[in-house]
């Protein structure tokens, strides 16, 4: 089964941009994002395999729409809510 985040060889996506970014982080909510998952990895709440497969399992359109810390958010919060840590 392919995922959404599986593209290789697909047609239609273009070349990729390899300039190196001069900022690591576009918006500041995306640093917050970075470090929250990072300090949940240290405290063992998830593994990191689980955290890649929750970005994976999104829904294509979904995936497709959102930017790169938006899918790490994504993940954090189903993994937040399917470990029972938060409450929607």
């Amino acid at each position: 089964m392919q995922r959404p985040h599986d593209i290789g060889g697909s047609p239609g996506y273009g070349s990729i941009d390899a300039t190196p970014d001069r900022e690591p982080f576009h918006h500041e909510w995306e640093a917050r994002v970075f470090a929250l998952n990072r300090l949940l990895l240290q405290r063992g709440l998830y593994t990191l395999d689980e955290f890649r497969d929750r970005i994976e399992r999104m829904p294509a359109d979904a995936y497709r729409e959102a930017g790169y810390y938006e899918r790490w958010l994504h993940a954090i919060e189903l993994l937040l809510h399917e470990k029972d840590v938060l409450r929607v």
